[in-house]
């Protein structure tokens, strides 16, 4: 972080609001020719400060009213158990995050479904045969007060 100047900053900050900005647009924001953003911009990607570029889409458009937090503890905290864990969840789309976490959980995942009747079969079908698994604790977001949004850059 302490490579990044004034203008690498104002870049990141722009481009966290606006990742479909054009180069030009993008080069007037931040006070700089083209040739000279597109370089630095070339350069934040290869540092590693730009991971990727995606477009954030609406639950509720795509009919997915449920959002909940799921806490998941194992009983024996066997590392290859954890592996497998950790693999599997990779390819369950709806499975938005996965941390593993200290306290009384072990893991907290972040799961979307339609409704309650399709996350409680996602919950029997599914997340409670996972490698590990023995015990599942559910919080249902009623409103999303503050959604992720843009890294501190000061």
């Amino acid at each position: 972080m302490n490579d990044l100047d004034k203008i690498d900053r104002a870049l990141l900050a722009a481009l966290q609001t606006d990742g479909r900005m054009s180069n030009a647009k993008l080069a007037e924001t931040v006070g700089l020719s083209e040739t000279p953003c597109a370089r630095r911009l070339r350069r934040l990607e290869n540092d590693g400060y730009i991971e990727r570029y995606r477009a954030e889409l609406s639950r509720r458009a795509l009919g997915l009213g449920v959002y909940a937090f799921v806490y998941v503890r194992f009983a024996v905290h066997d590392k290859n158990q954890a592996n497998r864990f950790e693999r599997e969840i990779q390819a369950i789309p709806r499975i938005l995050s996965c941390h593993n976490v200290s306290g009384t959980a072990d893991y907290v995942l972040q799961v979307v479904a339609h409704d309650l009747e399709d996350y409680g079969t996602f919950m029997r079908d599914q997340l409670r045969g996972l490698p590990g698994v023995t015990a599942v604790e559910s919080a249902l977001s009623l409103r999303e007060v503050k959604s992720p949004g843009a890294l501190p850059l000061a």
